[in-house]
C-alpha cells in the first residue's frame, strides 16, 4: 500500500515537473508578472517570467540576466504615471513579438489644493468621532502655504498651526525588504495644519473650517460631527463573536490585543466612525457588540479560585460578577492574566500539584486591575484557551504532550506517536494561486505536494496528521484556523511559497522565512528555521513576528513557513526540483521531531 502510494506521489511530482519544462521551451517569452494594468506606489518594478535558453531577452533594449532554466526577475525603477516596459525574445532567426508591459506608478502625496480651497478630502476628523469631556480632540487638514487656517467648535474657535516638516513611517510591509526607516516627508505646493482642543460640555458638534488667503475667506464643514459624551449616561456593550477582535486603535490599521471572549461586558468611552473604545482602553468594530440597557458600568470583585483537571487541560475557574475585558501576556515560563475593571477580595485560592502549573500568585496592579502570574514547570507553553461559561472566566492551560513510552526506545522511526501535527497548504482553488514563478506555476501547487510529502515522513515516524485541504480547492482562513482550535493539534504549521512587495530585489531575496505571533510559537518557529537552513545549505531570509491568520491560534504553538522564494529565478528551480521537494520534507520532519522530544513532551505516566 505505501510502495503504490510512493509509486503514484512520484509520478505526479514528475508530470508537475514535466510541466514546468515543457513550458519554459514551448512558449518563446512568458511574464509572470506583474499582472496587466498593474497600479503600485512603489519606486521600482520586478518582472518575473521566463523564455527558453537559446536567444537573448531584452527590456527595453538592455539584455537581462537569467537563471540556468531561463527564468529572469529584473527590477526597474518606476517614474510616477504610466511606465512602458517592451520585453523582446531574440534569437539567430528573427525574434519572436514584443510583449509591451504598462506599470502605472501612484503617487502617495496628498493632492494640493486648486486655488482657494481645502485639499480634497483632507478635513479631519472625517468620520463622527466620541470622546469624554476634557479629552484632547485634534483637527486636521490640507491648505494653500501661508494661509490662515482654524476650526469652530461650538463657540470655541481653535486655530490650525501648519506643520513645516512631518516624518513619514512606512508600511508594515517595508521590514520585508529592509527598507522600514522613517523618512523626512518630501517639499510639496501644499501645507499640513493641525491643532488640538478641549471640550468640556456633553453634546453633539459638527466643526466648521475656516481657510484665509490675501483677505479671502472661505469655510468648509468637517463631513465628521464632534460628540462629546455625558460621563453618567455612557453605553454598555457586550461581544457578541466567540472571539472580539480588539485593537490600539480605530482601524485595521492598529495592532491586536487579547481577543475579547464572548459575553464580555464594557463600557463604551469613546467613538470613531464604526469603531467603539471601550474602558480599558482597546477598541472594537461595533459590528461585534450588542449594546446592553444596563446602566451600571461592568466592574467586579473576585473573591476564591480554583483549577481542575481534564484531559490535556488545566482549568482555572475565575468567579465574576460580571464577565470583564481580559489581557494575556506570555514569557518563558511565566503567564500573567489581567482582569480588567476588577477588585479582589481574595483570600482562597485552590491549586493542588498540576502537570502545568508550578505556583501561581497574584496582585491588585491599580484600582481596576487585578494581575494572576502563573510560573509553569515547562519553559516551553503549549497553548491556553478562554472563554466565559455565564459570569465566570475559564483559564485552560495545556499540559506537555506525552510521548508514550514504546515510542521513545524505538527511536526516531516511531518518536512521534501520540503526537497530533496539523499541516496548512497555503492558498488552493481557481482564484487563490498565492505567488506565481517565473512560469507561472503557482504557489498554492507545489504547497501541496511538499505538504503531503511531510505528511508521508511524519506518518513515518508515528504521528497523527490532519491537512487543512488535500486537494486544489478554496478555503478561506476562518475554516483553517477553526480546524486548529478544534482538533487541537499538538504544533500547526502552514506551508508557503514567498514573493516580495513590488519595492523588492527578486534577483538578490531568497532563502527560508519563518513567521509566529504567539510567543509559545517563538521556540518552535527558530528552531525550525536554524535547523533547515543549516542542514539543506539554505539561505535564511529570516524570522519574524508577524500577525498572520494561521499564527493566531493560541491552542497550539503556530507557525507559518516560507520555504523559498518563487519568484527567484534561481530558487524556483530548487523548489520546483522533486528530489529537493523530498529533501525538504524529511527535513522538515526530522526537525519537528527534534523539538518535540527536546522542548518538555513528558513520557506518558510522568508528571
Amino acid at each position: 500500500m505505501k510502495k503504490s502510494l510512493g509509486l503514484a506521489l512520484l509520478g505526479f511530482f514528475l508530470v508537475c515537473w514535466l510541466a514546468i519544462v515543457v513550458r519554459a521551451d514551448s512558449t518563446a517569452l512568458y511574464v509572470a508578472y506583474p499582472p496587466k494594468g498593474h497600479k503600485t506606489t512603489a519606486a521600482k518594478i520586478f518582472l518575473i517570467g521566463t523564455a527558453p535558453m537559446a536567444g537573448q531577452v531584452t527590456v527595453n533594449g538592455t539584455v537581462v540576466a537569467r537563471s540556468p532554466g531561463g527564468h529572469f526577475a529584473p527590477s526597474f525603477p518606476l517614474q510616477v504615471g504610466e511606465n512602458l516596459f517592451t520585453l523582446r525574445y531574440q534569437r539567430s532567426e528573427p525574434g519572436d513579438q514584443p510583449l509591451t508591459i504598462r506599470v502605472t506608478r501612484l503617487s502617495t502625496e496628498p493632492v494640493a489644493p486648486v486655488g482657494m480651497a481645502f485639499g480634497k478630502d483632507s478635513l479631519t476628523p472625517a468620520r463622527d468621532i466620541a470622546r469624554l469631556p476634557g479629552e484632547l480632540i485634534c483637527f486636521g487638514t490640507i491648505a494653500p502655504p501661508k494661509a490662515t487656517v482654524s476650526v469652530k467648535l461650538g463657540t470655541k474657535t481653535i486655530v490650525l498651526a501648519p506643520q513645516t516638516q512631518s516624518t513619514e513611517l512606512p508600511a508594515n510591509s517595508a521590514v520585508l525588504t529592509q527598507q522600514n526607516q522613517p523618512q523626512a516627508s518630501p517639499p510639496t505646493a501644499s501645507t499640513r495644519y493641525q491643532g488640538c482642543d478641549r471640550a468640556n460640555t456633553p453634546g453633539s458638534l459638527r466643526p466648521e473650517f475656516q481657510l484665509t488667503v490675501g483677505g479671502k475667506t472661505i469655510r468648509q464643514a468637517a463631513p465628521g460631527r464632534v460628540e462629546v459624551l455625558a460621563p453618567e449616561r455612557l453605553a454598555i456593550v457586550k461581544v457578541i463573536l466567540p472571539q472580539g477582535t480588539a485593537r490600539t486603535g480605530p482601524s485595521t490599521d492598529y495592532s491586536r490585543l487579547t481577543p475579547l471572549p464572548k459575553g464580555t461586558q464594557a463600557t463604551v468611552t469613546g467613538r470613531e466612525g464604526e469603531w467603539l473604545r471601550l474602558d480599558y482602553g482597546g477598541w472594537i468594530k461595533q459590528k461585534e457588540t450588542r449594546m446592553l440597557s444596563s446602566a451600571a458600568p461592568p466592574q467586579t470583585i473576585i473573591r476564591s479560585i480554583r483549577a481542575r483537571q481534564q484531559r490535556g487541560w488545566t482549568e482555572i475557574i475565575f468567579p465574576l460578577q460580571v464577565p470583564v475585558p481580559i489581557a494575556v501576556q506570555q514569557s518563558g515560563n511565566s503567564f500573567t492574566l489581567t482582569l480588567h475593571n476588577t477588585t479582589a477580595q481574595t483570600d482562597t485560592i485552590a491549586l493542588t500539584d498540576d502537570r502545568a502549573i508550578a505556583n501561581l500568585t497574584w496582585q491588585q496592579a491599580s484600582p481596576n486591575q487585578v494581575q494572576y502570574l502563573f510560573t509553569l514547570k515547562s519553559s516551553q507553553q503549549w497553548g491556553y484557551k478562554l472563554r466565559y461559561e455565564g459570569t465566570s472566566l475559564i483559564l485552560s492551560l495545556r499540559h506537555p504532550p506525552e510521548v508514550k513510552e514504546q515510542a521513545q526506545k524505538d527511536g526516531v522511526g516511531r518518536s512521534l506517536a501520540g503526537i497530533k501535527i496539523l499541516l496548512d497548504p497555503g492558498h488552493g482553488g481557481p482564484e487563490d494561486l498565492g505567488s506565481r514563478g517565473p512560469t507561472g506555476y503557482p504557489e498554492k501547487d507545489v504547497a501541496l505536494i511538499t505538504t503531503k510529502l511531510l505528511r508521508s515522513q511524519l506518518l513515518q515516524r508515528g504521528a497523527t496528521v490532519q491537512l487543512t485541504r488535500d486537494t486544489d480547492r478554496d478555503l478561506d482562513l476562518g475554516p483553517r484556523v477553526a480546524m486548529i482550535e478544534t482538533w487541537e493539534p499538538t504544533i500547526a504549521l502552514s506551508l508557503h511559497y514567498n514573493a516580495l512587495p513590488d519595492d523588492g530585489d527578486a534577483l538578490k531575496t531568497q532563502g527560508v522565512g519563518t513567521f509566529w505571533y504567539q510567543p509559545q510559537a517563538h521556540s518552535l518557529a527558530v528552531f525550525l528555521h536554524n535547523y533547515l537552513v543549516k542542514t539543506l545549505d539554505r539561505p535564511t531570509y529570516g524570522v519574524f513576528w508577524n500577525n498572520l491568520a494561521l499564527t493566531r491560534p493560541t491552542v497550539a504553538p503556530s507557525v507559518l513557513l516560507e520555504l523559498g522564494f518563487m519568484i527567484n529565478p534561481t530558487e524556483f528551480e530548487w523548489i520546483t526540483n522533486p528530489q529537493e521537494q523530498d529533501k525538504l520534507a524529511k527535513t522538515i520532519a526530522d526537525g519537528i521531531t527534534l523539538w518535540i522530544t527536546q522542548s518538555g513532551a513528558t513520557e506518558k505516566g510522568s508528571s
